[in-house]
């Protein structure tokens, strides 16, 4: 995922630690800001355009009808304020639930002007059916994700880290490991805001270290969820879509690993072997933590088992599991009520911690009983623009899809092209516009293609945001998290060497699983 500003994701990650003062931009874009955003928008029009003029003498494609070419101008318009975002301060999910709406408006319309009063229904319920197994996938990993950090899982493994006095040096492998090895279950995201707490703790004023321990965790993150459905938004689309079984992402481990290490290896040569004081900190899991992580690990279990042997949607197994975190939770409250003597919550204020006293009032009894562990209360902290904006994305993409651009697309590049360029093509555009909407696209298009070419595709759709610092959930968020450290220029820096990471990954799943390309 690209422009995803999370910098709130994990607050209770954010320590105080000695940062050098920095200038906040305001409202006005600097020039070279301006030219990155415009040459990305000139980038996504210009192939639209020209796809739109090649399917004019089609008489039954729509694309080259108002209606069409309304969808693409609302669609494009509608990206630049996502991809403004960081200077606009617009949640992104604000222009793509509205660019869905009118699209789909324009879908309906442009097939009722040629009689068909069914296909445009028909492709957008089917087109919500894929964002609702979506939705609530996400919605079910966010809660547990959230459920660990309210019982400090995260917290004490940072305390751990930056107390160990461990060099520069050291502390840039360690975060990079980890963030390789968490993000295939924790996702991406969460991972690199960890690591990014741990490097920036560590790293206090040396802003060279923060900086480049920063990429390297970006990089780390996004290679490590490329080859776990639970890793990446794109991973999981694949394989809830069944194109791609569970145990089949992991013949990507090697590629990844490559993505990885080939930049980290050339960084690591800037960064010195000093070793800064050790930060005393003291965190301790709170009661019930162990057992949350226990219930994920069964969850993801559940999910694999009913897609893989029930021949369901792994969203059942996650929503099951759900389930049971709320009896966890349930237990949970329980156990503090009995601690707290019987006492009331009377109003949702208490669900973030305290517990008011009894309460005389007649409306009492009607009043549910709350500990301090409240699970609603967790839900409630899902990344819920995040999730509107994967609604949006998703709707646009499918209705510009009902359109027949999908159709044109696919054609150009995957015939065009040939497969193997069209795929390394998906993950250089997944670095300037978002990974989400091009493997949706990709998935809606179908391309018919070997199954080591899926994997391709994952790959690089995954790995691909690396390249810019807007390319990536992880890149967007640590640009917050380490606002005038870690900039899309110091990225930029090193875009070369993460590049060759990207080029030779590619080369490596080539080798290794499709040995009949190589020779």
């Amino acid at each position: 995922m690209s422009v995803l500003n999370l910098c709130d994701r994990i607050p209770s990650l954010e320590m105080a630690v000695p940062r050098p003062q920095q200038k906040y931009g305001s409202m006005k874009m600097s020039k070279s800001k301006t030219f990155t955003l415009l040459t990305v928008l000139l980038f996504i029009t210009a192939p639209l355009t020209a796809w739109a003029a090649m399917a004019s003498g089609a008489a039954t494609n729509l694309t080259s009808s108002w209606y069409g070419i309304a969808a693409i101008s609302i669609f494009i318009f509608a990206y630049a304020l996502v991809i403004g975002e960081e200077f606009l301060y617009l949640r992104k999910s604000k222009p793509v639930l509205v660019a869905a709406g009118l699209i789909w408006a324009l879908v309906s319309l442009a097939y009722m002007s040629i009689g068909d009063t069914h296909t445009a229904e028909a492709a957008f319920r089917h087109n919500l059916l894929e964002f609702a197994e979506l939705f609530l996938f996400l919605l079910a990993a966010m809660t547990f994700i959230n459920t660990m950090e309210v019982l400090n899982v995260f917290h004490a493994l940072r305390a751990w880290l930056i107390s160990k006095g461990f060099s520069l040096r050291a502390i840039f492998w360690i975060t990079g490991t980890l963030a390789f090895l968490i993000s295939p279950i924790a996702d991406n995201l969460t991972t690199a805001l960890l690591m990014a707490a741990v490097v920036m703790a560590v790293g206090g004023i040396n802003t060279k270290f923060i900086a480049i321990a920063c990429i390297n965790v970006v990089v780390a993150a996004n290679a490590g969820g490329a080859f776990s459905p639970f890793g990446d938004i794109t991973t999981l689309m694949v394989w809830q879509k069944g194109i791609i079984q569970f145990d089949e992402f992991f013949v990507l481990f090697i590629p990844s690993l490559v993505n990885w290490l080939v930049p980290a290896i050339i960084m690591s040569l800037s960064v010195s072997n000093e070793k800064p004081d050790a930060i005393n900190e003291t965190v301790v899991i709170k009661e019930g933590g162990f057992i949350v992580i226990a219930l994920f690990l069964l969850t993801i279990t559940m999910a694999v088992s009913a897609h893989n042997f029930l021949h369901l949607p792994p969203v059942l197994g996650m929503m099951t599991g759900l389930g049971f975190l709320k009896f966890f939770g349930y237990y949970l409250k329980k156990r503090d009520i009995a601690r707290k003597n019987g006492t009331v919550d009377i109003g949702p204020e208490a669900a973030a911690g305290e517990i008011t006293s009894k309460c005389a009032d007649p409306e009492c009894p009607r009043m549910v009983e709350k500990g301090n562990f409240d699970i609603f209360g967790i839900i409630a902290r899902a990344e819920w623009d995040t999730l509107m904006f994967f609604y949006g994305v998703i709707l646009c993409v499918g209705g510009l899809g009902a359109l027949g651009y999908l159709a044109i697309l696919s054609e150009t590049i995957y015939v065009g092209l040939g497969p193997t360029w069209a795929n390394v093509l998906v993950g250089v555009l997944s670095a300037m516009i978002d990974n989400i909407p091009v493997m949706f696209a990709v998935l809606s298009m179908m391309p018919d293609m070997s199954q080591d070419q899926w994997l391709l595709v994952t790959l690089t759709a995954g790995v691909g945001g690396s390249l810019l610092s807007i390319g990536s959930a992880a890149g967007v968020a640590l640009m917050g998290q380490a606002h005038g450290i870690y900039t899309f220029f110091a990225h930029l820096k090193w875009t070369w060497a993460i590049a060759l990471g990207y080029a030779l990954s590619i080369w490596t799943h080539l080798l290794i699983n499709t040995p009949s390309v190589i020779s």
